[in-house]
């Protein structure tokens, strides 16, 4: 069996220029270029050759929940919970308590919030 590494997540997005400033102010994260195509796709990279690719579908409905979401670690949660509060992005716990970071009984730190087209965020300080 061949060994595997993650590569990107990719997201259907109303608004693609909204979609790619909210990630870059969000996570401070570069653009890079889409060499798969000339396509209005646009790719943003995290490092370690791992990446975001927001896929603009302004005319297609988007289904979410909570329990579909990608998760980010950090090693200063709370500061990243600053950062934030700072944006006026709101937050909660697993729960949906508003402005509530969650404990994970391992002892993991952990908050989610929406990006503009309603895809929820984990980020945990995992590290």
């Amino acid at each position: 069996m061949p060994s595997f590494s993650f590569n990107h997540v990719a997201l259907s997005v109303k608004d693609v220029e909204e979609s790619v400033l909210f990630y870059q102010n969000v996570f401070n994260i570069p653009e890079i270029k889409n060499t798969a195509s000339n396509s209005k796709t646009r790719w943003l990279a995290f490092g370690d050759n791992k990446q975001l690719h927001l896929i603009p579908r302004p005319n297609e409905e988007i289904k979410i929940t909570k329990a579909v979401h990608f998760a980010l670690a950090t090693p200063d949660i709370d500061l990243f919970v600053k950062h934030l509060t700072h944006l006026q992005i709101k937050y909660s716990d697993w729960m949906d308590v508003p402005n509530k970071m969650y404990l994970r009984d391992d002892g993991i730190k952990q908050v989610y919030f929406q990006d503009p087209n309603g895809y929820w965020i984990e980020v945990n300080n995992d590290i």
